[in-house]
C-alpha cells in the first residue's frame, strides 16, 4: 500500500482523490463520478437479478414432475422440460451442460453479492466504472461455466453407467459416501480456508488483485470465480447425493454456501459442517449394508 500526496493508491491504476484543489474539490469530483456511475451499475445489477430469476424459473420448468399449463408451449416450457429430462435420462452432453450452467449461475451468483456490491462501491470513485462492473460479473460467471463443463462430463459418465435416478441422484451408496466424505474432509483443508478468507473479505481481494480497465475487471472476475470454485466445488458435487435436478437441494446448498461466506457467521459454520458431512458419509455407507 502506497500513500501518495493528495491521493491514496492501493494498487496500480486504483486511486481515490481525497481533497485536491480548493474547498474539497476532489470530494466533489468523486461525488459527481459516483452519481454518474450509479445509474449504470444499478442497471447492470437489475439485469443480473432478472437473469437469476429467469434461471430459477427455467430450472423449475425443467423439473421432471412439472407439467406445463395449457398454452405455455409458446414460451418454450415443454422444450426446456424435454431438454432437462433428456439430460438426466439420456445423458445428452449439451443438455447437461445447459442445465449445469443455469444451476451454477442461479446458485453461485447470489453467494457473490458482497463482492459485486464492493465493486459497485468502487464505481462511485475513479477506480472503476460501470463497463468494468459488467465485465467483472461476466468473468465470475465464465469461471463457473468452466466448472460446469467438467461437472456435465461427470454427470454424462454416471448417467451412461446407469448410476443416476431421474433427479440426478447417485444410486451407488459407495459413491454417495465418497462424495460426502470428500466434502467433509475438504471443509478442514487449508485450501478451503484460504479461499474462504478471500470470499469473506472482497475488498481485501480487490486490494490484492486490482487490475484497471474492462479487461482487468474480466480477469478479476475470473480470479474471484476460481476462488469461489475453490470454496464450493466439493459442496456443489453433493448434487449427486441430493439430486442435481432437485430444487430443494439447490436452494438449501445456495443458502449454505452464502452463509459460509459471511465473515460473522461462516467461521462458526465451516468445521461443524465438515463434521456433519463425515457423519452423513458413515451413515450412507453403513446404512446401505
Amino acid at each position: 500500500m502506497t500513500i501518495l500526496s493528495g491521493s491514496r493508491s492501493f494498487a496500480p491504476g486504483w486511486k481515490w482523490r481525497i481533497g485536491q484543489g480548493h474547498a474539497g474539490s476532489g470530494f466533489l469530483r468523486d461525488a459527481a463520478l459516483g452519481d454518474a456511475a450509479l445509474g449504470d451499475t444499478s442497471l447492470a445489477l437489475g439485469w443480473l437479478f432478472a437473469a437469476l430469476l429467469a434461471a430459477w424459473a427455467l430450472l423449475f420448468a425443467m423439473q421432471p414432475e412439472v407439467v406445463a399449463p395449457e398454452g405455455w408451449e409458446v414460451l418454450g416450457a415443454d422444450y426446456w422440460a424435454a431438454i432437462c429430462r433428456a439430460a438426466v435420462e439420456d445423458a445428452s452432453y449439451l443438455a447437461v451442460l445447459a442445465m449445469w450452467g443455469l444451476m451454477s449461475a442461479a446458485m453461485m451468483a447470489p453467494t457473490a453479492v458482497p463482492a459485486f456490491k464492493s465493486y459497485d462501491d468502487l464505481t462511485h470513485t475513479d477506480a472503476a466504472d460501470a463497463a468494468g462492473f459488467g465485465s467483472f460479473i461476466g468473468g465470475y460467471l465464465m469461471a463457473w461455466l468452466g466448472f460446469s463443463i467438467l461437472a456435465a462430463a461427470l454427470q454424462v459418465a454416471l448417467a451412461n453407467a446407469g448410476a443416476l435416478d431421474v433427479e440426478g441422484r447417485s444410486l451407488l451408496p459407495w459413491l454417495n459416501a465418497a462424495l460426502l466424505a470428500g466434502a467433509g474432509l475438504y471443509q478442514f483443508s487449508p485450501v478451503k480456508e484460504a479461499c474462504l478468507s478471500k470470499c469473506r473479505a472482497p475488498m481485501m481481494f480487490f486490494m490484492a488483485e486490482w487490475r484497471p480497465g474492462r479487461t482487468g475487471a474480466l480477469v478479476m472476475g475470473l480470479r474471484l470465480g476460481a476462488v469461489c470454485i475453490g470454496c464450493c466445488w466439493a459442496l456443489m458435487l453433493l448434487g449427486f447425493v441430493g439430486g442435481v435436478m432437485s430444487l430443494a437441494w439447490m436452494g438449501a446448498a445456495m443458502l449454505l454456501m452464502a452463509f459460509e461466506k459471511l465473515p460473522a457467521l461462516g467461521r462458526y459454520l465451516t468445521r461443524p459442517l465438515g463434521g456433519l458431512l463425515l457423519l452423513c458419509s458413515l451413515w450412507s455407507l453403513f446404512g446401505a449394508i
